[in-house]
C-alpha cells in the first residue's frame, strides 16, 4: 500500500526543521508517543536505530525505526531551491513501513511538507490491510496536522485539545 500526503506549514523551512529534529518536541505533536529512544547511533542521523512505543486507547505498539536517508547531512545551510529529505523504515509485528519526508520552501515564510508512505504487511495484517487503507491515510494526516498545529500555534496534543 502506497500513498502521499502534502501540507503547507506557515513557518520558514529552517524553523520547521528545528522543531522536527528536537526530540523534546516529539511528544507535543506525535499523538500517543510513549517513548522514542535510540538503541544505536545518534538521534536523527542515517543508520540510527530507535525503539519507539505508542499508546492508542488500551493498545500499546512497539516498533523499531531506522533512519535510512537524511539529505543533505547538514540540514541547516541548505539553499532555498533545494528540498530536504528524511527517510526512515519502521518495523513492527506484521508490518513494515517506509516513510519518505520532503521539505521544500514554498515561500520565505512557508514550508511544503510531502510525506510518501509505503506499507507491507504479513500474517493476519496482510489480509486486513486493504480494508484499513483509509485509516492509515487518516492517521498519517492527523500526525502532520498535529505537527502543523504545534509548529504554528504551540498546540500540544497531550493537553487534550484534539
Amino acid at each position: 500500500m502506497k500513498y502521499s500526503i502534502s501540507m503547507d506549514i506557515a513557518l520558514p523551512r529552517k524553523r520547521v526543521i528545528q522543531l522536527l529534529e528536537d526530540p523534546a518536541h516529539r511528544p507535543k505533536w506525535l499523538r500517543g508517543l510513549i517513548s522514542h529512544e535510540p538503541l544505536r547511533g545518534v538521534d536523527g542521523h542515517v543508520g540510527t536505530e530507535s525503539k519507539v512505543v505508542f499508546q492508542s486507547g488500551q493498545k500499546t505498539m512497539e516498533c523499531t525505526e531506522t533512519i535510512t536517508r537524511r539529505e543533505p547531512a547538514n540540514l541547516h545551510d541548505v539553499p532555498s531551491e533545494r528540498a530536504i529529505h528524511f527517510e526512515r523504515e519502521i518495523v513492527a509485528e506484521g508490518m513494515w513501513n517506509a516513510a519518505r519526508e520532503h521539505l521544500s520552501e514554498a515561500g520565505p515564510e512557508s514550508t511544503l511538507w510531502v510525506s510518501e508512505n509505503e506499507y507491507r504487511f504479513n500474517g493476519p495484517m496482510r489480509l486486513a490491510a486493504p480494508f484499513l487503507r483509509g485509516i492509515f491515510i487518516k492517521h498519517s494526516r492527523e500526525h502532520m496536522q498535529d505537527f502543523k498545529a504545534f509548529a504554528e500555534n504551540g498546540t500540544d496534543v497531550r493537553e487534550g485539545n484534539g
